[in-house]
């Protein structure tokens, strides 16, 4: 998504930046993994369309994909190529034409302010305990199972508390300019 072209979320344990080409082989090596395909409803893909994905993901209105960065590692080797950094991704997907303050989310992030969304769905497969787990954690609640897709659908909606609680779990998260490789050094656009 364009909005998130250029913000790079800077948290104490991660960082949340653009999923750029760079990126796109480790995510490829990932997403080779059975168990995170069956995890993710994903299927393989090859390199070349892996690519497309990253690009249409990158320049769809309706999708905002960051990739998750080990901010330790990441500091602690400021000439390390971020791909060796990388320890998961975020997405946000815009469903809703009808209701543009919901949102599908796959982890929680603070991502209320910039878009103005007020509601948060999860789908996860109804076999992934883990992830169900964590976003009831966050406060989400069960709404739906879908046993066509073997799927449970959770929403948070984001109340004032809901609103103010959000923010406080994530007040330490600096959000700053992102650029790529190709626009200049991490050195040039250090904290």
């Amino acid at each position: 998504m364009r909005v998130n072209q250029n913000t790079m979320l800077l948290g104490q344990k991660v960082i949340l930046v653009p999923y750029t080409t760079e990126h796109v082989p480790r995510y490829h090596e990932w997403m080779k993994s059975e168990e995170l395909q069956r995890l993710t409803a994903s299927e393989p893909l090859t390199l070349e369309q892996e690519y497309a994905m990253q690009h249409s993901w990158r320049e769809d209105s309706d999708k905002c994909t960051f990739i998750v960065l080990d901010a330790e590692k990441w500091q602690a080797q400021p000439d390390s190529a971020e791909e060796n950094c990388m320890v998961g991704d975020v997405n946000l997907f815009l469903t809703d034409l009808q209701d543009p303050t919901l949102g599908e989310i796959e982890v929680m992030i603070a991502g209320m302010t910039t878009l103005s969304l007020n509601k948060f769905e999860a789908k996860i497969g109804q076999g992934n305990e883990p992830s169900i787990c964590m976003f009831k954690k966050l406060h989400f609640e069960q709404v739906a199972m879908n046993s066509v897709f073997q799927e449970v659908t959770l929403r948070l909606l984001v109340s004032e508390p809901e609103r103010q609680w959000l923010l406080q779990q994530t007040s330490h998260v600096e959000e700053k300019q992102y650029r790529d490789r190709n626009w200049g050094s991490r050195e040039a656009n250090s904290w």
